[in-house]
């Protein structure tokens, strides 16, 4: 009953917060923890985006996940999405994949996520997917997209959809490209099973805005930025992503932004980081 009553307190902050956001300039948010969540909303953001793993706690009590819905409900701002999908631990490629632990954890995770009010699970998670030395990566691939399989039903029932999370080669030997994520996604099959373009990553792959228009609306649920060089915050170094957010709009986008930067000082960068998203996108009317 606790939770069912949150849950509709969210739902009403997301459906406030939701009226005339046509324009993706509208829809510019910020992956922090709830007791940041209150300044977003007073800087300008339209959601937070938290990790996934930390917030919906899916492997630890019903009581330690309504804590955190309980702790979001006073800041009057939604929790659009997640980040972070699964521990380390929890291994999905490679001999020692667990993908029985894999569907509990994502089973809880989805139902916890539809609770608070999420529409969208980035799948990153570098850990969990690193394919160790001498592992073949065709079998990682197959392991990856069979698990995939299983778990895009189960982000149906619940509503939301689970977006996979290319990541520079510094930080993962498996999907790097937006071009990899689309691929393996066609291959998955489902449509609650999408792409997320980190245009930090993308940069960092030199991988161009084209990526995106071959993606298109049917696979690009979800977009992340930050700047290339340092992965500050967008406005320190200047960066223009204009071309990135053309290749949005050219392909009729409809979610949102989330910065997910390195912060000095997250109290006083994130207005100027989340006004800075505005205007460029503001720029080419978007």
């Amino acid at each position: 009953m606790r939770t069912s009553l949150l849950m509709m307190a969210l739902t009403g902050i997301f459906a406030c917060s939701g009226r005339n956001r046509n324009r993706l300039s509208d829809r510019v948010g910020v992956c922090t923890s709830p007791s940041k969540a209150a300044l977003v909303k007073e800087a300008g953001g339209y959601h937070v985006e938290q990790n996934l793993t930390d917030f919906l706690a899916p492997e630890k009590d019903e009581s330690v996940f309504e804590k955190n819905l309980e702790s979001m409900a006073p800041t009057g701002i939604p929790s659009y999405s997640t980040n972070c999908f699964f521990p380390g631990d929890v291994r999905i490629v490679g001999p020692d994949a667990d993908h029985e632990r894999a569907l509990r954890y994502t089973e809880v995770a989805m139902q916890r996520a539809q609770a608070a009010g999420i529409k969208v699970t980035v799948l990153g998670s570098a850990g969990s997917r690193k394919i160790p030395d001498g592992f073949s990566p065709e079998e990682a691939e197959e392991q990856f997209v069979s698990l995939l399989k299983r778990m895009g039903p189960i982000a149906k029932k619940y509503g939301v959809t689970i977006a996979i999370e290319p990541l520079r080669h510094q930080e993962s030997n498996f999907i790097n490209t937006v071009a990899d994520g689309c691929r393996l996604a066609r291959k998955v099959n489902h449509p609650n099973v999408r792409v997320n373009a980190d245009i930090y990553h993308m940069m960092q792959e030199g991988e161009t805005p084209q990526a995106i228009l071959d993606g298109g609306r049917e696979y690009i649920c979800h977009v992340h930025i930050a700047e290339n060089a340092r992965r500050t915050a967008p406005g320190v170094d200047g960066d223009d992503f204009t071309p990135y957010f053309q290749a949005l709009k050219k392909i009729g986008y409809r979610g949102v932004i989330s910065l997910e930067c390195s912060w000095k000082d997250f109290d006083t960068e994130v207005k100027p980081a989340i006004d800075e998203v505005k205007r460029q996108l503001q720029s080419i009317d978007f």
